[in-house]
């Protein structure tokens, strides 16, 4: 007998999601980066106890994660003095500074470069590609810098090292990804050059633009050689060179505090150094993440 109108269950096929190979390299790839985690989480927080420490258990090693004899004279002997404040400020002020400008001219010359129809494009190109592997040298430099009056400013901070090449020519890959349709509508709705570049590109490129605000503000907060070759006055240089100098035992006779405290923080005074210089990049870093991780993806395949 042949019943009318059923049909036989299609046979079904596991994807790959569901697969026996995709579940080992699920739990595969959970151990792995767990495995990541732990490693380079594990230095930071060692520092951390290092600089909650007392010298003694520094010293003999028994301090890993936890603080042993919890002690704060090397913080006390770093944030009692006011000069760490004033180049805290300058570290401060020079990073913003720093990455605004950075900021500024690296998205117009990326932009620019991400126009195949501009003439001279590849003479531009090629300018930047130079500067990334040649350099004028340490004393030519010190010497343009000196000539033009930017000693002792924070333009000899900001200016030398405004652009990066490895970040132009991300950004410079990131608007060639973006439609030309777009713009191409937009110039037809009467857009200028500039109008297409403030009001339709940029707000695509948030992803991007936050990413490079990362790598820039990073950069300059770390920096600390720039400022230590150009800058002579001791409330100029930024919060770097400061916790350099104290760790060499060159600041002011005004920083320190008696001897036995000096004793007692010597054994932490480099993870203190770390951990202030690393707390403000840790609080920043969770607000442009979700952008941060958009923004290195950017060689991904596109859909």
């Amino acid at each position: 007998m042949v019943i009318l109108g059923t049909k036989r269950d299609a046979p079904t096929t596991r994807g790959p999601v569901d697969s026996r190979g995709y579940r080992i390299f699920r739990i595969v790839n959970t151990v792995v980066l767990i495995g990541v985690v732990i490693v380079t989480l594990y230095p930071f927080l060692n520092i951390v106890a290092r600089s909650l420490s007392e010298e003694a258990y520094i010293i003999s090693g028994r301090v890993n994660l936890v603080p042993r004899g919890f002690d704060l004279t090397s913080y006390k002997l770093v944030m009692s003095d006011s000069m760490f404040w004033t180049n805290y400020r300058n570290t401060v002020v020079y990073t913003v500074v720093a990455t605004l400008i950075s900021i500024v001219l690296t998205t117009c010359y990326a932009y620019v470069l991400s126009k195949p129809q501009l003439k001279g494009r590849g003479v531009l190109v090629g300018i930047a590609l130079f500067t990334m592997f040649f350099s004028g040298g340490l004393i030519p430099n010190y010497v343009l810098v000196t000539s033009l009056g930017m000693k002792n400013t924070i333009w000899a901070v900001v200016i030398p090292n405004a652009i990066s090449v490895f970040n132009l020519l991300v950004m410079k890959a990131f608007f060639e990804s973006l439609p030309t349709e777009l713009e191409e509508a937009a110039a037809v709705d009467g857009l200028n050059t500039y109008g297409i570049l403030l009001r339709i590109v940029l707000p695509l490129s948030k992803a991007i633009i936050a990413t490079m605000v990362l790598f820039y503000a990073v950069s300059f907060w770390n920096s600390w050689f720039t400022a230590f070759l150009y800058f002579d006055r001791q409330d100029l240089l930024p919060v770097t060179v400061y916790l350099r100098n104290l760790i060499a035992g060159a600041t002011s006779a005004e920083s320190a505090a008696a001897d036995a405290d000096k004793v007692q923080a010597a054994a932490t005074l480099q993870a203190v150094t770390v951990v202030l210089t690393t707390l403000p990049i840790l609080a920043v870093y969770p607000f442009v993440q979700r952008y941060f991780v958009r923004g290195v993806m950017l060689g991904a395949v596109k859909g």
